[in-house]
């Protein structure tokens, strides 16, 4: 996917995303070209990361 159509999936701006795979934070992308690809299943593993360490989420799933 695209760093647009991800960006779109997460409720956030492209560039938001771009800050977060540039510190790190993010989902790792491949430059192809000029822009930026994500795998879906490094996305999904990322946000499954995520959500397993956010407390919150913790406490909805019991």
């Amino acid at each position: 996917m695209t760093t647009k159509e991800l960006a779109a999936e997460l409720r956030m701006t492209p560039n938001a995303v771009r800050i977060m795979r540039h510190r790190g934070q993010g989902p790792a992308g491949v430059r192809l070209g000029q822009g930026v690809l994500y795998d879906r299943s490094v996305v999904e593993a990322w946000m499954a990361a995520r959500f397993a360490a956010d407390p919150l989420a913790q406490r909805a799933a019991a």
